[in-house]
Parts: structure tokens; C-alpha cells; sequence
């Protein structure tokens, strides 16, 4: 994620480097989640549990859609004072945070770390393909962040350190999901593990591909997507 900011500030990318890099990422965790994860949920043949842990990810995935626009809103109305005013002087002049948006992208990052210790409660290997998968990700999710910031007039270092500061999350989370689950077996790992499958759904069908969508499609964009995904089904087919 801090790679991505580093690159916006000093050498920001056009819209279709960044779409591409956004449907990568959708096909490789759309690969993880496919060949990965799924596997391993409908080989203990629980499906009572997996429907309340896919539920219970996709109820979790929804809410925290609403909240982030709503922050969202939140954000945009206190960073457009009355034009004219002292306020929007200084606005223009030293910029300020929008804390609802990075709360909102903080708590997004922090339910990536939590994906990737389930990941990795899985299995090594699930959780290598899910960190590479989520590493391109954040990275598209760092650009987007540090231009965001830019456009508010921050510093490049400013910016950076935000970016970093929100990285930190994912370690938070990363640490929590692993810690607990590490020693998850049976019932339990398939509830949690059917819990990350929604989530990961929802992240690459509501959030990386909506955002790539946003725009001008072409065929060599499209194909991003099905060359992640091939990807790491052939690199979890010889891991």
C-alpha cells in the first residue's frame, strides 16, 4: 500500500493503468477464493454452518457499505465550507483530513489483515496466494488514497505517512484473525472460513471491479481480470 502512495505522488498512473491493476487483483482473489478456500469449506460438508457464516459475511460486507458512505457523506459535507469564507481559505490553502473516508478505508484494510490470517489459519499456501492477492489490492488502494490526499493539498510526505499509518491496520488484523483462528479446527474454521468467502466475494464484485468499471472498459482491461485469476489457479495447481 505504501508502494502505491509512493508511485501517486511522484509518478501518478493513468486511469487505465490503474483499472487494470484493479481488475488483476479482482481475478486473483477471485482465483484464491475459488480454488482455495472453497474447497476446503464444502470438504467438511457443514451446511448449516457455511450458510450462517456466508450470511453472516455478506450482512457484515452490506453494513459496512452503508457505513463507508456514510462517512463518505459526512466527509464531503465538512470539506466544502460556504466559498468565500476564511474556512474555505484555509481549506484551499493547508487542506483538511477527510476522516470519515479514511476511517472508512481503514476499517476496509483492517478486514483485508483479518482475511488474510483466516487465510493463513487455513493453510500456508492459502495464505501466501491471499497476501500476493491482497497485496495487489492495497497497492491499487494506496494510488487511489494518496490521490485522493493529493487533491486536498497534503505534502507528498504527508501523504505517505497517512498511507502508512492506514497499512498499520492490516497488521492489526492480520495478527488478530491469525492469533485466533490459528488453532481453529472443525465447526468453527468452516463458519469463519465461510464468513471470508463472503467477504471476498463482495470485495471483488462491490468494490474492485465496481471501482475498475468506473472506467472506459477495452478488451486488453478485461482480460487483466482472467489473466489473474489463471494466474494463481496454475500457480495453486504447482504450489
Amino acid at each position: 500500500m505504501v508502494v502505491g502512495a509512493l508511485l501517486a505522488v511522484w509518478r501518478p498512473p493513468g486511469p487505465s493503468l490503474r483499472s487494470a491493476i484493479l481488475h488483476f487483483a479482482a481475478g486473483v482473489v477471485f482465483s484464491v477464493a475459488a480454488v482455495e478456500i472453497l474447497p476446503l469449506i464444502v470438504h467438511e460438508h457443514s451446511p448449516v454452518v457455511v450458510a450462517l457464516g456466508f450470511a453472516l459475511g455478506v450482512a457484515l460486507m452490506l453494513a459496512l457499505r452503508q457505513l463507508t458512505r456514510y462517512l463518505e457523506r459526512r466527509a464531503h459535507l465538512r470539506l466544502t465550507p460556504a466559498p468565500g469564507t476564511v474556512a474555505a481559505e484555509a481549506a484551499n490553502a493547508t487542506g483538511q483530513l477527510p476522516w470519515g473516508l479514511l476511517s472508512a478505508i481503514g476499517v476496509d484494510i483492517f478486514l483485508d489483515g483479518l482475511l488474510l490470517g483466516i487465510g493463513f489459519a487455513a493453510g500456508a499456501k492459502e495464505g501466501t496466494l491471499l497476501a500476493v492477492a491482497l497485496a495487489f489490492e492495497l497497492f491499487s488502494l494506496g494510488l487511489a488514497t494518496a490521490v485522493e490526499l493529493q487533491q486536498e493539498a497534503f505534502t507528498k510526505a504527508r501523504t505517505v505517512g497517512i498511507v502508512a499509518l492506514l497499512a498499520g491496520s492490516l497488521v492489526v488484523g492480520a495478527a488478530l484473525g491469525l492469533n485466533l483462528l490459528s488453532h481453529a479446527t472443525g465447526g468453527l474454521l468452516v463458519f469463519v472460513l465461510s464468513f471470508g468467502l463472503a467477504a471476498l466475494l463482495f470485495l471483488v464484485t462491490e468494490e474492485l471491479l465496481a471501482e475498475a468499471h468506473s472506467e472506459d472498459e477495452s478488451a486488453w482491461l478485461t482480460a487483466a481480470f482472467f489473466v489473474g485469476f489463471l494466474l494463481f489457479l496454475l500457480l495453486g495447481m504447482v504450489a
